[in-house]
């Protein structure tokens, strides 16, 4: 088992770099290993150092950090990704790569403690958490309670998701379920994969976004595929998910 987290960052920014390691430097589970100013470069050092965790900027010329993580996920051992960037709309990009975490800058020390957290649970104790986001990527179902037996779920089957106390509504493709777990609980399980709050009781997958209709003091609303409910898009969310959609 790896003692610690051997970690890489990769940023064009100095400052973004010195940024990086400072938060990381706090934890004992991990060790920077290295630092990359480029995607090819980034690439090149992962070989090298045979990182456990690569953080990267989204946003790099010539070859971006997506380009960069597609690259290293060749490897035979390929490290877990973490996207550090000022730029929310690359999220379901990033998802494509497998990534561990997706955090946007400026980052405060309480979102890199829960990144950190992530970390050791896929790097230092992998058979910790079975339910936890990075080991559901891989086993692909998301797993419920309701009136008392245990349903697995493609992720992908779910169109979206809303709380109404004191259960939260989970609509399929194929079936609407009804579970005590509370919202929030369920977005972290999911976070790997495309989905997006859109209201404090709303979280939708994006793919099965339609259409957007402005709805009154900046609010929205928003028709998915497959559903004939329109969704509240409440104005603390409606700028970052037309940012995420690319609007």
């Amino acid at each position: 088992m790896t003692e610690r987290i051997r970690t890489l960052i990769v940023d064009d920014e100095r400052y973004s770099r010195e940024e990086l390691g400072y938060l990381l430097a706090q934890y004992s589970s991990v060790e920077l290993v290295g630092e990359a100013e480029s995607g090819e470069q980034a690439v090149m050092k992962a070989i090298q150092l045979q990182p456990d965790v690569v953080f990267l900027d989204v946003e790099m010329p010539i070859m971006n950090g997506l380009q960069a993580a597609e690259a290293m996920m060749k490897m035979k051992s390929p490290p877990k990704m973490v996207f550090a960037t000022a730029y929310p709309q690359f999220g379901v990009d990033a998802f494509q790569v497998e990534a561990l975490d997706y955090l946007l800058k400026p980052i405060d020390e309480e979102r890199m403690a829960e990144t950190v957290r992530r970390m050791e649970r896929a790097i230092l104790s992998p058979h910790q958490e079975p339910s936890s986001p990075a080991q559901m990527k891989s086993s692909g179902k998301l797993s419920i309670e309701e009136e008392g037996e245990i349903h697995f779920i493609d992720p992908d089957d779910i169109i979206y998701l809303s709380r109404e106390e004191p259960y939260t509504k989970i609509v399929t493709v194929h079936q609407v379920h009804q579970v005590k777990t509370p919202l929030k609980h369920l977005e972290a399980k999911l976070r790997l994969y495309p989905f997006f709050r859109i209201h404090k009781s709303y979280m939708v997958h994006m793919k099965y976004v339609k259409r957007l209709v402005p709805w009154f003091n900046g609010a929205y609303q928003l028709e998915l595929k497959g559903s004939s409910e329109l969704l509240a898009v409440s104005r603390n969310y409606a700028k970052s998910f037309r940012e995420a959609m690319e609007l």
